[in-house]
């Protein structure tokens, strides 16, 4: 039974040169792996006929041991010491009968074939575990194919999500920059609709500030001839007249002043610094340069302009621009109303906008009211959202009403509200912090 011993060897020299033969280390252990093979052959032969069968076995035994144990020891076959392991079995049987066939050689003979079923058995646990490792490594080698192809997928899905990721970054600075020119487009096309009233509330200050002016120098001239008669008195009297007169043109001159910075503070674009404001103030302004502005368009549109401003309302803390933006947008939209309602409604119809401050709790409370067409129940949650609109195309936007519910709600922390009813009336409530 001699052979197996050698066999096992043999296998074992083989089975270490197959796993390192593609490896970085290969060249480092080829002679050795080599020679051994031979060496191993060479051994079974030359002794194999020419010893006593128990000194094989021991013989056979101890050269499989030593390989076993050097094996073991290197840190470059670490990979195989499971299948090194499962020799050892092999080793101890050739090692025991061996001895006693050497001692016992009667009681050998006897359970001969005892011994050879040992050794065969234990040669049988070499080639099942040989075949058990090959196994395990070929699925080890599958699962790291499969590792591998993975790998592969999750970096190429990565950079997939990488160049997504990067395309949806220009997407949302292209929206940005998109969101940024409507908005500006929106301030621009309520500037020109304001246009008309802002000329017509000029005119009105330009009307005084001429007259004044011309009965200024009229008065000039009538105080120069007192005072070439020596009529101190009268002249006096005509200079008062004069001063009274520059104290109107200093007024509608400011009044035509603030105008033209309102027009250009409400072009330009929007501050985030807030500042104590009067709604009052804001709001009548607002109101007037609306009408006026819808008035240019159409000379045959009247409609009444009901106010019930706050007494001694506080300062509030805002950006007037933005809030003034808010009001003009629901101006605009109020007086739409009632002007397309008038168009269908019998002559008793009376357009009506009406707003009205107070102060309710701890907010300041505006509301803008108006007898127009009203809301459709089922647009009335839409009106809010960007780009909607029930005006004919070219005559709005779409983005009126988004922009002042994020001016109110974001940008001043307020909430605004609607009631309306078809066919009836339209009022939006807006509340502001105090």
């Amino acid at each position: 039974m001699a052979f197996f011993f050698f066999l096992a060897a043999f296998l074992l020299v083989r089975r270490i040169t197959k796993r390192l033969k593609y490896s970085i280390i290969y060249p480092k252990w080829r002679t050795l792996l080599s020679t051994a093979n031979w060496a191993i052959i060479a051994l079974y032969f030359s002794i194999a006929f020419t010893l006593e069968d128990e000194a094989v076995d021991i013989l056979g035994s101890a050269i499989l041991l030593g390989l076993l144990l050097y094996v073991e020891k290197e840190p470059d076959f670490r990979s195989q010491k499971g299948y090194v392991k499962a020799n050892y079995p092999l080793v101890v049987v050739g090692f025991i009968g061996g001895l006693i066939m050497f001692i016992a050689p009667k009681f050998y003979n006897k359970y001969d074939n005892y011994f050879q079923l040992v050794t065969l058995a234990a040669f049988v646990w070499i080639f099942g575990k040989w075949a058990n490792s090959n196994k395990q490594e070929e699925e080890l080698r599958i699962a790291a194919e499969r590792k591998a192809e993975l790998e592969a997928l999750v970096n190429e899905r990565t950079a997939e999500l990488v160049k997504q990721k990067e395309n949806l970054q220009e997407i949302v600075e292209e929206l940005k920059a998109t969101q940024d020119q409507l908005i500006q487009s929106e301030k621009m096309a309520s500037l020109g609709e304001l246009t008309a009233g802002i000329a017509h509330e000029i005119q009105n200050p330009l009307n005084f500030v001429n007259n004044f002016s011309e009965v200024s120098m009229e008065l000039i001239d009538e105080m120069e001839e007192e005072l070439n008669k020596g009529d101190k008195e009268e002249a006096i009297a005509i200079a008062a007249d004069i001063k009274q007169n520059l104290e109107k043109i200093r007024h509608h001159g400011r009044r035509a002043d603030g105008i033209v910075k309102g027009m250009l503070q409400h072009s330009r674009a929007s501050s985030t610094t807030k500042e104590p404001a009067d709604i009052n103030k804001l709001a009548d302004e607002y109101l007037r340069l609306s009408y006026h502005g819808l008035r240019a368009k159409d000379k045959s549109f009247n409609a009444n302009l009901v106010t019930h401003f706050g007494d001694n309302l506080p300062l509030v803390n805002m950006v007037p621009q933005d809030v003034g933006r808010v009001l003009l947008n629901l101006f605009n939209n109020a007086f739409y109303a009632v002007q397309q309602k008038e168009k269908t409604a019998g002559p008793d119809f009376k357009p009506t906008v009406e707003i009205n401050t107070a102060i309710k709790g701890k907010s300041l409370e505006i509301k803008v009211k108006d007898n127009g067409t009203g809301i459709p129940d089922e647009i009335r949650e839409k009106i809010m959202q960007p780009f909607f609109t029930t005006k004919p195309t070219g005559e709005g936007t779409g983005l009126g009403l988004s922009l002042s519910y994020d001016i109110i709600v974001k940008g001043h922390q307020g909430k605004i509200d609607i009631a309306t009813k078809e066919g009836e009336f339209t009022e939006f409530t807006i509340l502001l912090p105090l």
